[in-house]
Parts: structure tokens; C-alpha cells; sequence
């Protein structure tokens, strides 16, 4: 599987030529990749492609992971990520950008780390409607959870309830979003849909 890493700049929307309607969309920056390591079934098992981006100050490096950059002609980069497969076969230092791997019209999947919202409670957590009224005594339970345990049997909460707790912050695929244009110019995607994380997070796009 072949990728890229890149940078969420933000979302918009523009008008869909088929039906006239508007999407929703989100802007990519994609690369500049550089190939850090080359790893062979002979050397390392299995066949794989390092990928860095995003530069680094060297004071923030380890002297191993330097030493491996030097290795490769670059600078110091801020993030590293492996793909299995590429069309064509790359050497060590060479740069990739989002139009060498992507074009338009592919449908890709886009890993990131959602936006955390701390301890949340069910309501917003796992869209619980609360206890309900202000009626019969229920003044101060408006978004609480309600009973959670049995009777006397099996007299425990199961494993797994649905409760509040600590909320996103996790590692999020997004499968089949479709390269709606390229700008090579300024390393650009514009995919369809949303992609997870903040703005300016790192996102890894895999076609």
C-alpha cells in the first residue's frame, strides 16, 4: 500500500460539477516526502518504504535518528512512516509530493488523531438522551446516565457499559475519500469529506 504523509490545512466546500450541489471538502498539504530508509527482504525481513516529513530542530533528535538522516541527505524530520508498496521503485533521498503518487479522481483513506474532549459524560460521549423531564423529582439528573446495574442477578455492571470517560484522542481511518483536485504548485489535495484531527495535525494518506 503506498502513501504519503501530510498536514491538515482546513475544510471548505465548492460545487459539485454533476449535480450542481455543494461538498464538502477538505484541503491537504501532501509532502514534500523525503525516503529516509529502504528496507529489503534480505536486510529486514520484509520490503518496505520509509517515509519522513515534516522538518525537526536537531537539538529535538536523537544522535542515532540523525545519524540516519545523514544517512539519507536530509535534514532532520519531525515525522516517519513506513508503506509496504510503491509503482515505482525509489531510492534513498529522493523527495515525493502529492501529485507523484495521487491524481485526480482516486479514492484514498486517510489516518489521523481525532481532536481530544477530555472526561466527557454520556450525553455527549455516546449521545445518551439523559434521564429525561424536570418532572417527578428528576430536577438535577437532566444528563445523567440513568440505572447501569441489574438486580440480584448477576448483581455486577457488565464489562463494557457505556459510561463517561475520556474522549477522543485516538487513532482514526477514514476509508474512500476522493481527490477532488491537485495543486502541485503549493503540494495541495482537496479530498471530499472530513478528515480526523485538528488543524496543522499530521495525517497519513494511503491509496
Amino acid at each position: 500500500m503506498s502513501g504519503l504523509i501530510g498536514k491538515k490545512i482546513g475544510m471548505t466546500s465548492i460545487y459539485s460539477d454533476v449535480d450542481g450541489k455543494s461538498v464538502a471538502c477538505t484541503l491537504l498539504e501532501v509532502g514534500p516526502c523525503v525516503v529516509t530508509q529502504v528496507k529489503t527482504l534480505e536486510k529486514d525481513g520484509y520490503t518496505a518504504v520509509q517515509l519522513g516529513y515534516g522538518n525537526a530542530k536537531e537539538k529535538n533528535v536523537t544522535k542515532p535518528l540523525l545519524g540516519h538522516f545523514k544517512k539519507a541527505g536530509t535534514v532532520a524530520k519531525h515525522k516517519l512512516v513506513e508503506f509496504k508498496t510503491f509503482e515505482k521503485e525509489l531510492s534513498l533521498g529522493e523527495t515525493l509530493v502529492g501529485s507523484d503518487v495521487f491524481e485526480i479522481g482516486d479514492f484514498i483513506d486517510a489516518v489521523g488523531t481525532s481532536k481530544g474532549k477530555g472526561f466527557q459524560g454520556v450525553v455527549k460521549r455516546h449521545g445518551f438522551a439523559g434521564v429525561g423531564g424536570q418532572t417527578h423529582g428528576q430536577h438535577n439528573r437532566g444528563r445523567h446516565p440513568g440505572s447501569i446495574g441489574a438486580c440480584s442477578f448477576p448483581a455486577r455492571v457488565f464489562k463494557g457499559m457505556k459510561m463517561g470517560g475520556r474522549t477522543g484522542n485516538q487513532r482514526v481511518k477514514v476509508n474512500n475519500l476522493r481527490v477532488l483536485n491537485i495543486y502541485p504548485d503549493k503540494n495541495l489535495l482537496l479530498v471530499s469529506g472530513s478528515v480526523p484531527g485538528a488543524n496543522n495535525s499530521y495525517i497519513i494518506l494511503q491509496k
